[in-house]
């Protein structure tokens, strides 16, 4: 983990003022480290310029742990982010009915405005439920095994004080 004190006085987040010093922001807790899943694995999917700066200020809302949102959104980068885009596109296809044709994801602005233009609504879909769906499965499947985690070692610590 980064250290906290550091950022803190970067001048780049001074701007933020008290909410930047939030605990939970910072610390790794059952919530914020759920949370932290969430907003990352879902920022990861939306598919804008600025993704890290999304996740800061969603995790800074909501009270989630800072670095680990804005790590998570690394999930997406230039070598998955055409295979993610690829299949949000022809999720959101099948779902809106649109027959869906070739998909080629190409990081320029050359691409935007030929071919995203042109198939934006299954795109924009497709990439919106992923989000969510993987998003929402994150969380869960680290709530999850946090509780497992601190339920063996509550049994462990009961166990070491019988014997």
């Amino acid at each position: 983990m980064p250290n906290p004190d550091a950022i803190k006085g970067h001048p780049s987040v001074r701007w933020l003022g008290p909410m930047i010093h939030a605990p939970n922001l910072w610390h790794l807790n059952r919530r914020s480290v759920t949370l932290a899943f969430f907003i990352g694995v879902f920022t990861a999917f939306i598919p804008l310029p600025g993704q890290m700066v999304i996740a800061a200020l969603a995790a800074i809302l909501v009270s989630a742990n800072l670095p680990l949102s804005v790590c998570l959104v690394w999930i997406s980068n230039p070598v998955t982010m055409p295979a993610f885009f690829f299949f949000a596109y022809k999720l959101g296809a099948i779902l809106l009915g649109i027959p869906p044709s070739g998909f080629s994801f190409e990081l320029s602005w050359h691409w935007i405005d030929t071919v995203l233009i042109k198939k934006w609504q299954p795109f924009l879909l497709g990439c919106l439920l992923m989000g969510l769906f993987f998003g929402l499965l994150s969380a869960v499947s680290v709530h999850i095994l946090w509780r497992i985690h601190t339920i063996r070692r509550w049994r462990k610590r009961a166990n070491r004080k019988k014997d």
